[in-house]
Parts: C-alpha cells; structure tokens; sequence
C-alpha cells in the first residue's frame, strides 16, 4: 500500500505541480485517488479526432499547446525537454498500466524524448523480463498480468484472422510499458492497436488491412506493434489514456517522461490499407530526423563505451604486463639472491672443510713427528761392532739405504721403530722382507730378537708396503 507522502510525491513528480498544499487538496478532492487525481489533471487537454478534413488544423493547435507543457517538463538531469515538432499531445499513462506492467510499487520512470537523449532508467533483466541462463540452466522468468493478456490476444488474433493470410502484424507478446522499451532500444516508432470484439468493423478491419500483405511488411519493417483488446484491463486502460472514441483505433506514440507518452497520430475508424500506410509514411518521415539521430547518438555512445571498454581493457593488460614484468623482476633478484647466498655457503663450506683438512694434516704430521722423536730416543745409542752386535742393512722403496748395528738380541719390534724414526716413509702399513731365501718379518713377529730370527750377526732387508 502506497502512503500519503508518497501518493503526494508521485502526484507532484507527474503533474510537475511543486506547491504540496496544492497537489494535497487534488488528492483530497478524489479522495486520494492517485490515478483519478491524475487522469484529472491531464484531460484538460484539448482533443480532437483526427479525421482526415481536420487533421491539420488540429495538430498544429496540440503542437502549441504541447510545447507550452513540454516547456514544464524537466528531464532527469534536469535539463528542460524540447518537442519533436511531431507530437500532438503527450498523454499521462495510469499508474496501473506502469506498475502492472513492470511490476513497480511507485516511482517515476524517465522515459525523456529520443530527441532529448532521454535513457529509460530501468532494465527487463533487472525486472524479471526476458530471457536468461543461469548455472547453465535456463531462469523460469514470472510472466505479469499485462504479458499474460498481450500473450492471449496475440494468440486470439492469430486464431482469428491470422489463419486465413499469409502474413500478419508481428504483435509483440508483452506488456504495454515493455512493449514501449523494446520500441526505444530499436528505434522505432510504437504502433498501437485497441482491438474491439464486438464492433461490427473490426473484423473487416483486421482482414482487410491489418492483414494486408502490403501493410504488414510496412508496418513490420518501421513500427514495433503492440495490440491489446479493450476486454483486457489494460487494453481498456489505454483506450480510456487514448480516449479511444471510435474503433478501430490505431495510434502511434513514443516515449516521454515521467510515465508520459507522446501521440504522435491515431486513426479512429475503419481505413483501407492505401489510407493506413499514407498516414503511418508521413509519421515515419516526420519522425525520421529524431530516429535517425537518436540511433546516430547511441551508435556514438556505444562507440564511446567500446572506447573506454577498449582503453580499459589495455590498461588493464599493460599493467598486468608492467605487474608481470615486476614480479619476474622480483623473482630473479630472489633467484640471485639465493644463488649467491648458496654459492657463499657451499664456499664456506669448502674454506672450512680445507682448514680443517690442514688442521688434520698438520695434527698427523705433528703426531708423527713426535712418534719418531719418541722411537728415536727409546732406540738409544748405536752399539760398536763386537760379536754379540748385528749389522742391519735396510733398503727403502725409492731405493734409499740406511744401516745401523743393534744387539743381537734386540727385538724386530725395534727395527721398526727404527724405520719409523728415519722418516722416509710416509706409512706406517709396510713389512721387512729378505730375498735369499725370501722371508717376511711382519708385525707377527715383532717379539723375535734378531739372533733368534736369523738375522745375525748381519742381515739385509726390503721393505714392502702393504
């Protein structure tokens, strides 16, 4: 339910009324009837029908007084809209016919003149109307009441008259406000047609010239048609915003603002395809102008938002290229990063392995050199030469001889320890050997002396590294 201060707001921003007391004593006196109060205020325009004798006259009357109100009309930008020089009269649509048709509580609707630029401010999608898939399932759309009845009396239409003739006016299936929008975003021109059951002229009008082969590719080529019958609710709503007075009725309209349309022809009666067709050309040509540079602003809209959309679009790729090339930037200075730190550890590693290595050296040649001075000075002094003295010749590897005399009963052991106190070997894994008869003197033997051997009182020996 629509409160009192929205009532009085809607009455204002359709009427263009601005004093709240005002519009509240037109809204008391029916009582608060928004549509009444309305319908109302807007028939004080002059009407007159538009027969052929008079049909001059009485357009340029509307046309005046037309740009004196279109002179109040301000559009939503609040820039003042201009006439076409075309209109007749612009016509206040019931609230009905709005909200029923697109399923509006309240609000005014901007419709604005295709001359003036105007944009419909709402969208079929954002309203439930037409086609759509989501999740890759088609969307079940709820169909309004006025769809419903433009969907039955396009299908009685059909099954009356459209059997019977190749061709027919392609009445769109949808309501009368959709109907209006579908005529805006093509850019043409909105026929309409309020079909009368019972009028003994409407079936020869349908069959005669509706359906007239002629006709029918006129009209479908530069008109969106939207018929509905007076039967249906808004049928006779718009027959009563039209003031429908005879039928057959035709009209011809397009957006206005604020749920305004403007007429721009109607035709009352019945009238032969060669009559509709002229009277629907000099709409068409008087129209033109409008059309055409309503379609030329919109292609240079449209380019204009490719533009941009074209602009973004390549921003959007040069800043993810300048992102890429920053993040490969980042990554290679990580990767050298890494490496030189991994470079710089495995160096460490090796400095320290290498100091470690000579540290272990040093210690061994250390402990060696110990261990010769130590076996050197348990050798003791070299006994003279006497019976009970053996004569010990030894021959190294490289072919180096060293000889000294011990006592006859001196363990092998200390033959050893004489070899290793030299220091020409750099092992301590080597045996003492003789040739004739050959004879290894191992480490298993070590506790013989050397009279117990056989090596007294001289011997001569090798040395085999193991």
């Amino acid at each position: 339910m629509v409160d009192v201060a929205d009532k009085l707001g809607y009455f204002q921003a359709v009427t263009g009324l601005e004093d709240p007391d005002l519009c509240t004593q037109i809204l008391q006196a029916h009582n608060w009837d928004l549509e009444l109060a309305i319908s109302s205020f807007t028939s004080s325009d002059p009407h007159d029908n538009n027969d052929d004798g008079d049909a001059s006259s009485s357009r340029s009357n509307d046309d005046h007084h037309n740009r004196d109100r279109f002179a109040e009309l301000d559009d939503d930008d609040g820039t003042a809209f201009r006439p076409p020089g075309i209109a007749w009269r612009v016509i206040t649509l019931p609230i009905s016919i709005v909200s029923g048709s697109l399923g509006l509580v309240s609000g005014a609707i901007g419709l604005g003149f295709w001359a003036a630029g105007g944009v419909l401010s709402y969208s079929l999608g954002m309203l439930g109307f037409g086609g759509g898939r989501v999740g890759g399932s088609a969307r079940l759309v709820p169909v309004s009441s006025a769809a419903g009845e433009s969907i039955e009396f396009v299908a009685s239409f059909d099954r009356d008259y459209g059997r019977n003739h190749s061709s027919k006016p392609e009445f769109v299936s949808e309501g009368f406000m959709d109907a209006l929008q579908r005529s805006r975003s093509s850019f043409k021109l909105l026929f309409v047609y309020l079909h009368s059951p019972d009028h003994p002229d409407t079936p020869s009008f349908c069959d005669g010239t509706l359906c007239d082969q002629v006709f029918v590719a006129f009209l479908n080529e530069n008109f969106v048609a939207w018929g509905g019958s007076i039967r249906s609710s808004e049928g006779f709503k718009m027959s009563n915003s039209l003031k429908a007075s005879r039928f057959p009725f035709c009209a011809v309209v397009m957006p206005a603002a604020n749920q305004r349309i403007a007429l721009l022809q109607q035709v009352e009666g019945p009238r032969t395809p060669e009559e509709m067709m002229a009277i629907l050309q000099r709409v068409v040509e008087d129209s033109s102008p409008v059309l055409v540079t309503a379609r030329v602003e919109a292609e240079e809209r449209r380019t204009n938002l490719r533009l941009r959309e074209e602009q973004d679009a390549a921003y959007r790729a040069a800043l993810e290229a300048d992102q890429a090339r920053e993040r490969q930037r980042h990554e290679e200075e990580e990767r050298l990063e890494r490496e030189t730190a991994e470079a710089e550890r495995k160096r460490k590693e090796e400095e320290e392995a290498r100091e470690r290595a000579e540290r272990e050296a040093a210690e061994r040649e250390a402990a060696r050199v110990r261990m010769r001075q130590e076996k050197a000075l348990a050798l003791g002094d070299e006994p003279e030469k006497g019976p009970d003295v053996t004569q010990v010749l030894v021959r190294f590897p490289n072919g180096e001889r060293k000889g000294r005399r011990f006592e006859s009963n001196t363990k092998i052991q200390t033959l050893y320890d004489y070899i290793d106190s030299l220091g020409v070997l750099e092992t301590e894994e080597y045996s003492l050997i003789t040739n004739f008869p050959r004879t290894v003197y191992g480490r298993d033997k070590e506790s013989m002396s050397l009279k117990d051997a056989g090596l007294h009182p001289q011997a001569s020996l090798f040395i085999e590294i193991n």
